[in-house]
């Protein structure tokens, strides 16, 4: 994929979040109504297009290959948790508050934004390796995130870890090993649902862009700083590291997408649920969305040609 077409597919993606914002304005869909779609979009839609992709075939690994992948999403998850515990310190972040950027820096919106992204931009493929960093994430979250969000006050929850998209990740994964045809009717089924995903989840970004008080973190200079080391340099280093080893073009392109996804929704779910102080959550996801449009769009283009040089 040449930068041209990164751009083409980025500017469409910037023009189905457009139409949330416009739906929110016009009172076409209120926060109600976005609950309701989300939930169609993370239990339905987002496990269908897992499913879907590797059930097309077009997803094909080795045995030794998907081990790869699934050893480089580990160590990925790994840096990322040691590097939540540095950033905070890097950025002089205030002592009370040093969880919740820990919390930003590991658990971004791979699942909601990232899986649509990855099938706008890259080969399809490349939905293994989101599939891999969804199942990892969420392994993550209910033992080690919910443990730093509440400072060891709530107990590691490993039942929340069975969801509809996690359950469809490890099907993938196993359709992937043993390379399962399935009946037509089946795998049709589930692309015309995994389809609507990209539209939805990017209309219902726009909404959440629309009513957050984006304004505000716009200001907060912290913020900016998260910005540069954790949606810039990241996933940088993980370019080159994992092209410097010499990883398949796809791989490398796929593992630094899901290092330039901006904050994720389910940390601050979490923190709402236990009352914890939202207001720095909330700002670094409506900042880190926006600005995710512009450094996505400008280092998938930087990659792509540095790859493919001339294109």
């Amino acid at each position: 994929m040449n930068g041209f077409i990164v751009l083409q597919q980025m500017c469409v993606i910037m023009i189905l979040v457009s139409i949330g914002i416009y739906l929110y304005r016009k009172n076409v869909v209120d926060q109600t109504v976005s609950q309701r779609i989300s939930t169609i979009i993370i239990d339905i839609c987002n496990p269908a297009m897992i499913l879907s992709s590797a059930l097309s075939g077009n997803v094909t690994a080795g045995h030794k290959e998907l081990l790869s992948a699934i050893l480089v999403g580990f160590l990925f998850y790994v840096a990322l948790v040691l590097l939540g515990v540095l950033l905070p310190f890097l950025l002089h972040t205030e002592k009370n508050n040093r969880r919740f950027y820990t919390m930003m820096t590991v658990y971004t919106n791979i699942g909601f934004i990232g899986i649509p992204v990855t099938k706008a931009l890259l080969p399809e493929k490349a939905m293994l390796y989101v599939v891999i960093c969804n199942v990892v994430y969420a392994l993550l979250f209910y033992t080690h995130g919910i443990t730093v969000l509440s400072e060891g006050r709530e107990k590691m929850n490993l039942k929340k870890i069975i969801s509809p998209g996690t359950i469809m990740a490890i099907i993938s994964m196993i359709i992937i090993w043993f390379d399962y045809k399935p009946p037509v009717i089946i795998s049709s089924s589930l692309s015309y649902i995994g389809n609507a995903t990209v539209f939805l989840s990017m209309t219902l970004l726009g909404v959440s862009i629309a009513r957050s008080k984006v304004i505000e973190g716009f200001k907060v200079f912290r913020l900016w700083g998260f910005i540069v080391l954790r949606m810039v340099l990241v996933p940088t280093i993980v370019f080159f590291l994992l092209h410097a080893f010499g990883c398949d073009d796809t791989m490398v392109l796929g593992f630094s997408l899901m290092a330039m996804m901006p904050v994720g929704n389910l940390p601050l779910i979490q923190a709402e649920k236990t009352g914890e102080d939202t207001a720095i959550l909330s700002k670094g996801i409506a900042v880190t969305t926006i600005v995710s449009m512009v450094t996505i769009t400008l280092l998938m283009i930087l990659f792509t040609g540095y790859l493919m040089p001339g294109s």
